[in-house]
């Protein structure tokens, strides 16, 4: 918009310096002002004419180098999230066991990522998506890849909401990835499940020994959703580059609070218990080395 502001201020000036030029040509040609005035007019409309050519093909090819230049610019970068429970790759047919000895297997693990923000703490640059949703899903392995397309040249931390933020949770049923066929909607309490975990452990006093954490709330007193930020080890290139982040399951059983399967196999409401959960989930990201 502003090279077409200052192409706009040339033309104008032009058009001025155009016509000053052609009124004082009259003025001192006053005797013979009819025999120049036809002449006149004509050598000041074609000088018009000529700026406005010559000034409309800078504006072409000055506006084609920059869309040029721009699209140049855009790197494709990828964040690879890897569910893990401890040292293991998180798979529902593993049997593992948590920190307090309770051995259990996993059937869903889900979680939303959102608002993710790409940043070059050496520059102060920073790239933000706060528009895009994503829904990773461990059976789903296309989900676990995000590809973003950035202007950064380098990068050096990354940040991003776990969850969906208040704005959508008050804005109603929402389509694609927060559309609520994904299982991820209370429609009883109208609010997004920011993350779950749903499996069997033999310690659950419950019908087939299930247990089940779906972490919900965004108003005030019960909030779930966690900001996530990341450092990177080094500055990273993003010309095609990947980040693999780590997510450790066993963080949700005592990285802040202690949350024992025999004594809490459930959680399906906003609360006290909910946002202790969503403490612990909190540490639950970090940077694959």
């Amino acid at each position: 918009m502003q090279v077409f502001k200052n192409i706009y201020r040339l033309y104008f000036m032009a058009f001025i310096a155009e016509y000053i030029f052609f009124r004082t040509s009259v003025r001192r040609n006053r005797r013979c002002h009819k025999e120049l005035m036809p002449g006149s007019k004509k050598l000041y409309l074609t000088s018009i004419l000529k700026y406005t050519v010559c000034l409309l093909l800078v504006a072409f090819f000055f506006c084609t180098a920059q869309l040029a230049n721009a699209q140049q610019k855009l790197n494709n970068i990828t964040l690879q999230f890897v569910n893990k429970a401890g040292e293991k790759l998180l798979n529902a047919d593993s049997i593992y066991t948590n920190p307090f000895g309770e051995t259990f297997t996993v059937r869903t693990f889900k979680y939303y990522i959102s608002h993710i923000v790409l940043q070059d703490d050496a520059t102060g640059k920073r790239q933000s998506y706060n528009n895009d949703y994503f829904l990773v899903d461990d059976a789903d392995t296309s989900s676990k890849k995000i590809v973003l397309q950035t202007d950064l040249n380098s990068i050096t931390s990354i940040h991003f909401l776990l969850g969906v933020d208040s704005l959508k949770n008050v804005s109603g049923v929402q389509e694609g990835t927060l559309d609520p066929v994904k299982g991820m909607f209370w429609t009883w309490n109208s609010g997004y499940v920011m993350a779950k975990i749903e499996g069997n452990s033999p310690v659950a006093k419950t019908p087939q020994h299930a247990f089940s954490y779906d972490i919900g709330g965004y108003k005030k007193n019960e909030n779930t959703e966690r900001q996530i930020d990341l450092k990177l080890p080094r500055e990273l290139n993003t010309e095609n580059a990947q980040i693999n982040i780590e997510v450790n399951i066993m963080t949700w059983f005592n990285a802040v609070n202690e949350m024992k399967i025999a004594n809490t196999p459930f959680c399906h409401e906003p609360g006290v218990l909910a946002k202790k959960i969503a403490d612990n989930y909190a540490k639950m990201f970090s940077i694959q080395k």
